[in-house]
């Protein structure tokens, strides 16, 4: 089924909408949320909740890119899951990792101020990304967005985990010198 036809089916408020969802996008949503969670079950339970949270927003939006907005819902879903269970348990793996390093470069935030310059930042980083050449982009996403595992990464794009490891690297190191010639408090 076509994305215009699943999100015609929301819009009439057609629970057959949840089930063609499913199908056509379920291992996209869990590959997503299996990736920031690390568990089966977890990342199960993000993905349903990711349908509900999909059915509460058609309407009143309108996702042009059905996948895209889809993704987005399964993502904030499965780091809000990987937040309350990691202050239950202090736990590792790939998003602690991932997010770590990215520490050094997206300033905290801590203060009223700082939260009044999040669409700033967002904005520096989409033309950030924009301006990467397409690998260093795909590479880039693929651990900050998706949070992909750099075994995975490596796998996907044929090179070595270091290589993946010193382009990340390198890219960081970019993403800070370009914030701070933007003037964005490190």
């Amino acid at each position: 089924m076509e994305d215009r036809e699943i999100v015609a089916l929301y819009l009439q408020r057609n629970e057959r909408a949840i089930g063609e969802t499913a199908a056509k996008y379920g291992s996209y949503c869990f590959s997503i949320a299996h990736n920031i969670l690390g568990n089966r079950e977890d990342a199960e339970e993000a993905v349903n909740d990711a349908y509900l949270g999909l059915w509460s927003s058609i309407p009143p939006h309108r996702p042009v890119v059905l996948s895209t907005f889809l993704g987005k819902i399964t993502r904030r879903t499965a780091i809000k899951r990987w937040q309350r269970n990691t202050t239950q348990k202090r736990g590792g793996g790939e998003t602690a990792l991932a997010l770590e390093e990215l520490s050094n470069c997206v300033p905290a935030r801590d203060s009223v101020e700082a939260a009044m310059e999040t669409a700033e930042l967002s904005r520096l980083l989409n033309r950030f990304v924009r301006a990467l050449p397409q690998t260093e982009r795909n590479v880039f996403v693929c651990r900050y967005w998706y949070l992909d595992p750099i075994s995975s990464i490596a796998q996907r794009y044929g090179f070595s985990q270091s290589k993946v490891k010193s382009m990340l690297s390198r890219t960081r190191k970019k993403l800070r010198t370009y914030l701070q010639k933007e003037e964005i408090d490190l």
